[in-house]
């Protein structure tokens, strides 16, 4: 009796050590593959992070070039207008619509402050189109005004939703920009009112003498 107890202690010890065995190893198994799962959500979420984060950048890129493009192609309309020679107006008109485009694509993606800047932006350079569509046949003061509206309030226009993209994407931090942000907005769209009513009334008188 004492020989059999001894056995099946023995083999109840085997059986058990294996069954214990089995249990820690499909444990051992199911922590491993979870942990191997949610290794691959992370690589995953972060592919995802960066792809967003590329696309972000590309669509800042093209809306920073294209507004550059629109208000060179302006200004350099009103250089040649100035200087007599014949101005293309389809160059003009292709810089502004490459804007449109890109401008209508950021609308949908845009930041609250980001989309501020370029809304205001947008506006400055349609009041510059009008600036080049109503300059006159011979050179008169409305030449230097042009001139001063492209390399002053509209270049600075410019150059704010350039520094606004970079801020947004963490490329570019300085600690009151906010508040330089918010002052140079208001000196854009103080300047862009005061040269859509002057451009409003030089309509007018135009229209009445005719």
């Amino acid at each position: 009796m004492t020989t059999l107890a001894v056995a099946l202690i023995s083999v109840g010890g085997t059986l058990g050590g294996t069954l214990g065995g089995a249990v820690l190893s499909q444990r051992a198994g199911r922590a491993e593959a979870a942990e191997q799962n949610q290794r691959a959500d992370r690589e995953r979420q972060q592919e995802r992070d960066e792809q967003a984060l590329q696309a972000k950048r590309d669509l800042y890129a093209h809306l920073n070039t294209a507004a550059r493009a629109y208000r060179i192609a302006a200004q350099d309309a009103v250089r040649a207008a100035e200087r007599g020679e014949n101005v293309d107006p389809a160059v003009l008109d292709a810089a502004k619509e490459a804007w449109g485009e890109q401008y209508s694509q950021a609308q949908m993606a845009l930041t609250k402050d980001v989309l501020q800047v370029a809304s205001k932006l947008n506006r400055a350079l349609g009041v510059g189109y009008s600036v080049v569509k109503q300059l006159p046949s011979t050179p008169d003061g409305t030449y230097e005004r042009a001139k001063k509206w492209f390399s002053a309030p509209l270049s600075d226009g410019v150059y704010l939703l350039r520094v606004t993209l970079r801020h947004d994407l963490g490329v570019e931090v300085e600690p009151h920009f906010e508040q330089t942000r918010m002052q140079m907005l208001a000196e854009l769209d103080s300047a862009g009112r005061n040269l859509e009513r002057l451009l409003a009334a030089e309509r007018a008188q135009a229209a009445g003498s005719n």
